[in-house]
C-alpha cells in the first residue's frame, strides 16, 4: 500500500478555478471557514490572557491547529457523524457547533457548563446533541473509543463515520496500536486524523517515533496513509472529505497526518523557551494557518479589509460577551459535586 500525498491527487479539469470552488466549495462557504478560524484564534487568545491575568486556572490552546481543525468539522455532517475529538480542539468543536459561552463557562468552571457540568478541567470538549463524544483525559484513549463506536456503526450498516483527533505523541501510545489495528481487521469507517505539531509536551518528534512520518505506520494497519499541509484550510480540507467519502462507501479507515505547528506553548504551565528557540517559533509563524486562510480568501475576492474589519468586530463582540457571561455565572452548590456519582440505594 503507498503512502499518499493530498496534494498528489488530480483535482477537476477546472484548473483555472479558484481552489475553493475546485473542491465543490461555493464562496460564501470557504469565507464561513475562515470566519470560524478567526472566531476560535480570538477566543483562544483571550482564554490564554485570562489565565495569565490569574482569572482561570489552566488553558491549552489550539493555535496553529486551526486550518485543519475547521475542515475536518466541514468535511463530516455535522450532527449525523461522531467526533472523538482532543484536548486542541477548540476550532473543530466551535465549528461543529459548541459555544463560546460554552467554552468560557468550562474555562471558569460554573455553573450551567454543559459539557461536564463544571466537573472536567477546560478543554475537554463534548455535546451529546452534536455527536461529540466526551473527552477522556489519558492521552490517546479516545484512539480505541473511535475504533469500538465505528464498528458499532457497522453492525448497524449506519450511513455514518467517525473521526478521531489526536497528536503525534498519542502514537507512541498502545491505544494508537490498538485502535488501529482493530480498525484495519474490520474494515471499520473511521478516520484518525493526527495533528503532527511537531512536539510531545517538550519532545521533537525525532523523539518520539522512529519512523520520519506517522502516515508511514498506516501500511501496518492495512490503510492508506496520507500526508498533507496541515496549515492550508484548503488542503485539509482535501484530504479529509476524500478519507471521510472512502470510510462512508466502506471502504474502511484511514490514517492522516496533518503536518503544523503549535504557535503556543503545550499549556499554561509550560515554559517552551526551554525546548526550541525563539527562531524556530517566528520561522513557523510565516505559516500560520489563519494569515495563509486570510491571503487566500483576500487574493480570491472573498475578503476585503473591510469585511475583514466587520469580522474582527463581530468575533470581539461574541468573546467579550462570552468572557462576561461566564465571568458573572454563579460557581455550582458545593454538593452538586455528588450528583451522579452515586446511584440511588435498593431499598429492602
Amino acid at each position: 500500500m503507498t503512502l499518499a500525498l493530498a496534494t498528489d491527487i488530480p483535482t477537476t479539469p477546472q484548473l483555472l478555478a479558484p481552489l475553493h470552488k475546485q473542491l465543490g466549495l461555493h464562496d460564501d462557504l470557504a469565507l464561513e471557514m475562515f470566519w470560524h478560524m478567526l472566531l476560535a484564534r480570538r477566543l483562544d487568545e483571550r482564554m490564554w490572557i485570562l489565565h495569565r491575568q490569574h482569572e482561570v486556572a489552566f488553558h491549552i490552546s489550539g493555535i496553529g491547529h486551526e486550518a485543519t481543525q475547521v475542515a475536518a468539522a466541514y468535511a463530516l455532517k455535522r450532527g449525523h457523524d461522531f467526533i472523538f475529538p482532543y484536548y486542541r480542539d477548540l476550532c473543530l468543536t466551535l465549528a461543529l457547533g459548541l459555544t463560546p459561552r460554552a467554552m468560557m463557562l468550562a474555562m471558569y468552571g460554573k455553573a450551567g457548563e454543559p459539557m461536564s457540568g463544571a466537573r472536567q478541567m477546560p478543554a475537554h470538549y463534548s455535546a451529546r446533541a452534536l455527536n461529540i463524544v466526551s473527552i477522556s483525559s489519558p492521552v490517546a484513549t479516545q484512539i480505541p473509543q473511535a475504533s469500538g463506536m465505528a464498528l458499532a456503526m457497522k453492525y448497524q450498516n449506519a450511513d455514518q463515520v467517525v473521526m478521531t483527533c489526536f497528536g503525534e505523541g498519542s502514537t507512541a501510545e498502545g491505544d494508537f496500536h490498538e485502535g488501529l489495528n482493530w480498525a484495519g481487521i474490520f474494515k471499520l469507517p473511521v478516520i484518525f486524523l493526527c495533528q503532527n505539531n511537531q512536539y510531545a509536551i517538550s519532545s521533537p518528534v525525532e523523539r518520539e517515533m522512529p519512523v520520519k512520518n506517522v502516515a508511514d505506520r498506516a501500511v501496518a494497519y492495512g490503510m492508506p496513509g496520507v500526508i498533507f499541509d496541515g496549515n492550508d484550510f484548503l488542503e485539509a480540507y482535501r484530504a479529509l472529505t476524500q478519507a471521510v467519502a472512502r470510510a462512508r462507501r466502506g471502504e474502511g479507515p484511514t490514517l492522516l497526518e496533518a503536518k503544523m505547528y503549535r504557535l503556543s506553548p503545550h499549556s499554561s504551565d509550560d515554559d517552551d523557551r526551554t525546548y526550541r528557540s525563539r527562531a524556530e517559533v517566528e520561522y513557523w509563524k510565516q505559516r500560520d494557518p489563519l494569515l495563509l486562510a486570510r491571503k487566500y480568501c483576500m487574493e480570491n475576492g472573498l475578503l476585503d479589509d473591510a469585511r475583514l474589519e466587520e469580522f474582527e468586530q463581530r468575533a470581539r463582540q461574541i468573546v467579550d460577551d462570552a468572557n462576561e457571561f461566564a465571568r458573572n455565572a454563579p460557581y455550582p452548590p458545593p454538593e452538586e459535586a455528588l450528583n451522579g456519582v452515586w446511584g440511588e440505594l435498593p431499598k429492602f
